[in-house]
């Protein structure tokens, strides 16, 4: 394989762990409201991801800084013409890291109130943000023969790319219902379960449409393979949530995210950043991608650098992998409004 080959799948790779990782992130952030009935539930809640939040967040630094070694001309072309939605998701980002940290720090309903409206909003915009942008880059933007968009930012709300974004947004509520199902025992876990029963059939439509519209307009015979095994394991996911197999569940819903991202970047291939004005102006692999040296130094690092990260965050998740309730949140030792210095 290639190097040029290699590394357009280890990026792939890497926006498939960040979905993975960050996606029930979002969607515990985004249930806080609906299933934290209460301030203890409420903490339950943001523990279950208390202890990996901010390294699943690394996984995006990663695969926009390995599109930056090994394809600087898609790294340049995608940040400049869709700066829009990252600078967005970026505040977003920011924001629900700062509301994490700061909401223990007073004990007022008031001051938690704010950082959890923090927490929910930047969890709702973010996974939009992501889509449109994954969009993008799968159904392509107004580029000219230089690269450069034409028109307004706002030229990246096409209907392909809001079905993206509501695709992206759907399965991280979905994602997020069956991980707090499999995270926590009690009332929330029956009710984050029975929310993912009912409604996540109507949560994956989008992502199914992204896919059928993607395979439709840019795939190939051999994409359908991925985009049927999505489809299965997303429906028998949902079968084994009704059983109560909540780690099956989970695994099969990750399954289903792996086939949508190799349907999704099975039919960019061989592109990059397709051109909606000219086909001929679209980015390639090949006219994008770093000199052979350079990805040679870049998977020298990426060999070293990837199985340590991998083995730590592996721990991280095998350390906090036991379920929690209200019964293992202790008091709160915070100061009051009136007596914080």
């Amino acid at each position: 394989m290639e190097l040029q080959t290699f590394w357009f799948c280890v990026i792939a790779l890497l926006w498939l762990g960040y979905l993975f990782l960050e996606g029930f992130d979002f969607g515990v952030g985004m249930l806080l409201p609906v299933l934290g009935r209460g301030e203890e539930q409420r903490r339950v809640l943001i523990n279950t991801i208390g202890p990996v939040w901010d390294g699943n967040e690394v996984w995006v630094i990663v695969a926009v800084g390995s599109m930056f070694a090994a394809f600087p001309g898609w790294y340049a072309s995608l940040l400049s013409t869709a700066y829009l939605p990252f600078t967005v998701l970026l505040l977003m980002l920011i924001g629900r890291g700062v509301a994490f940290e700061y909401r223990g720090k007073v004990d007022s309903p008031r001051w938690r109130r704010t950082w959890d409206a923090v927490i929910v909003l930047a969890s709702w915009v973010s996974p939009l943000m992501i889509g449109l942008v994954l969009s993008a880059t799968v159904f392509g933007l107004p580029l000219d023969a230089g690269g450069d968009r034409v028109g307004s930012p706002l030229v990246i709300l096409t209907l392909p790319n809001v079905i993206g974004a509501l695709a992206v947004l759907g399965f991280s509520l979905l994602h997020g219902a069956a991980f707090l199902s499999l995270k926590t025992e009690g009332e929330i876990r029956e009710r984050s379960r029975g929310l993912a029963l009912r409604y996540g059939p109507v949560l994956l439509l989008p992502l199914a449409a992204l896919m059928l519209l993607a395979q439709l307009r840019e795939g190939t015979t051999w994409t359908w393979v991925p985009l049927v095994v999505a489809l299965v394991a997303a429906l028998a996911g949902l079968a084994r949530q009704g059983r109560w197999r909540d780690g099956q569940a989970f695994a099969l819903q990750g399954v289903a995210l792996a086939a949508v991202v190799v349907t999704l970047f099975g039919a960019l291939w061989p592109n990059v950043l397709p051109s909606t004005l000219n086909p001929a102006w679209s980015l390639s692999v090949a006219e994008t991608a770093s000199s052979p040296y350079t990805l040679m130094v870049v998977s020298w690092v990426a060999a070293f650098g990837t199985p340590a990260v991998m083995v730590y965050q592996g721990w991280t998740y095998w350390v906090f992998r036991k379920r929690i309730s209200t019964a293992h949140i202790p008091p709160v030792h915070a100061p009051s409004p009136g007596g914080a210095h």
